[in-house]
């Protein structure tokens, strides 16, 4: 009896278990229940925008080049002797007036040389004399002569006289002719002689004029070769100084920027008809001179590949400011800005457009790309032809941080478009935006001027 209720205890012990499992099986679809869903929000980045509009600007490129001066000059002696004479503190980087006196060359030989032509000019004068009053005797002669060989022949034709008389008046007649050729040879003689003595002393006074050697204009000395006591002869170089009236800056540009700035100069303009400025950047602020181009190179520069535009800066010594603005001086090394009219134009920070594309936010307040066309670049800015429009929010963040359609809330950069309008009319320096198109910082005064 036992060992039956053992056996059916251990039969409901595998029978109730199958069946909870059968049942658990057959009711599985009814009884789960899907999970819950987990509730999760998309975050909005934040991105710096500009609102485009059209904005005032004076386009300009930037080239480089150095100071030269616009005219220079060399005191070659034009007589030789010796330098009696400099003017004082005569050395390099003194500026002399027009007119002064520079160096002084012994004049002794000339002026004895002088003494010796005005005497041979005076024996000259007096032997003309001599010969004016040996033509009128001459002549004189000659006058009876033919009177007498005239009454000969008639005295012939009538056989009073004889032939050889009348031969021997001719012979006298003939010899008082020859004198007189004889003396108008013997002036025309003298006369040629004169005219090349006065040319001497002509030559003569014109050289001791050149034993003074005087500034031309005002100049500022850059060598000088000869000291007193030192003897020069002729084509020798004494000095050379350059003008300080105007200098000249034969600025690079690259090829194919003074084109673009030409179209926006309008149909018909040339490089002659844009205005000129001459920059040094200068730790903490730029200086400026005015100039104008005065010509434009004939080829293009070898090493650089690029076009040279000669520019002018008048009196820039009068310019000069101790402390705030430096006299140019040869070979110092500024750039160049070539300026067209002022003009309305639609104007974009250039870090916004790569690869001629731009990120801008839409009306979902996504990002979306365009394709953009850039007609002209200066410094931190370009001006753009095609793919963008006024009213357009231009992403300037960095590409890092925008991906085209995403979701964002577009901020206004108004600093970065105060910064980019001032740049456009040249009233601020570049601002720097992590851009290598910046140059400085500081102000800069060009297009107000």
């Amino acid at each position: 009896m036992a060992r039956l209720t053992v056996i059916f205890a251990k039969l409901l012990g595998f029978a109730i278990p199958a069946a909870l499992g059968l049942i658990t099986i057959v009711y599985s679809d009814t009884l789960k229940q899907p999970p819950g869903v987990k509730e999760t929000t998309r975050s909005v980045i934040p991105v710096r925008v500009i609102t485009l509009a059209p904005a005032s600007m004076i386009p300009r490129v930037v080239g480089h080049g150095t100071v030269s001066p616009a005219r220079e000059w060399r005191g070659v002696a034009r007589v030789e002797g010796d330098v009696l004479q400099t003017a004082p503190n005569l050395a390099p980087g003194t500026i002399v007036s027009e007119g002064d006196l520079l160096v002084r060359i012994d004049d002794t030989d000339l002026l004895l040389n002088l003494a010796q032509i005005t005497a041979q000019l005076a024996a000259s004068d007096i032997k003309d004399q001599t010969l004016v009053a040996s033509l009128e005797i001459a002549s004189a002669d000659l006058a009876l002569m033919q009177a007498d060989l005239t009454r000969q022949e008639q005295l012939a034709e009538q056989g009073v006289t004889t032939r050889a008389s009348l031969d021997a008046v001719r012979r006298q007649e003939l010899l008082a002719r020859a004198k007189v050729t004889e003396i108008e040879n013997q002036r025309r003689l003298a006369k040629a002689e004169r005219e090349i003595l006065i040319t001497q002393r002509a030559t003569l006074e014109r050289a001791l004029e050149f034993t003074e050697l005087r500034a031309p204009y005002d100049l500022r000395i850059a060598e000088v070769s000869a000291t007193e006591g030192q003897y020069v002869s002729r084509g020798q170089t004494m000095l050379s100084g350059e003008g300080v009236a105007a200098v000249e800056i034969a600025a690079q540009f690259p090829l194919g920027r003074v084109g673009p700035l030409l179209r926006l100069a309008g149909d018909g303009s040339t490089v002659m008809d844009l205005k000129a400025r001459v920059r040094l950047v200068a730790p903490g602020h730029n200086i400026t001179w005015k100039s104008k181009v005065v010509r434009v190179g004939d080829a293009v520069d070898a090493r650089t590949q690029g076009t040279t535009v000669v520019v002018r800066v008048d009196d820039p010594l009068a310019q000069a400011a101790a402390g705030e603005r430096p006299p140019l001086r040869r070979n110092m090394l500024v750039e160049t800005l070539l300026l067209a009219p002022q003009t309305e134009a639609l104007i974009v920070p250039i870090e916004a457009v790569r690869d001629g594309t731009a990120l801008v936010v839409n009306s979902d307040g996504k990002l979306e790309k365009r394709n953009v066309s850039i007609g002209f670049t200066s410094g931190n800015l370009a001006v753009v032809n095609k793919g963008l429009a006024a009213d357009d929010q231009l992403v300037i963040t960095s590409p890092t941080v925008a991906v085209p359609g995403m979701m964002v809330a577009p901020v206004e950069d108004d600093t970065r478009k105060a910064a980019l309008w001032a740049e456009a009319m040249g009233k601020a320096a570049p601002v720097s935006s992590g851009s290598e198109q910046g140059q400085g910082k500081g102000k800069s005064k060009e297009a107000e001027e």
